[in-house]
């Protein structure tokens, strides 16, 4: 009656191998159905300097220049 154990060795063997990956997880990917909406709220702030020798800027405002 060897035969008796080794089957229910086998068939508790083969209980747990389908236990243990059936619950393996499964990785998926997948692109979105919706296509990807970034919204950027940017606030660009730039400030211009301009320098202006003496000279060019009394030119300037006597209209000499122009």
């Amino acid at each position: 009656m060897k035969i008796l154990p080794n089957l229910a060795t086998a068939i508790l063997g083969a209980t747990i191998l389908f236990s243990v990956t059936g619950c393996t997880p499964t990785v998926k990917i997948e692109p979105p159905d919706k296509p990807i909406v970034i919204n950027l709220n940017v606030k660009i702030e730039h400030e211009i300097k301009i320098k202006v020798d003496k000279e060019l800027d009394e030119l300037i405002s006597n209209d000499e220049l122009f």
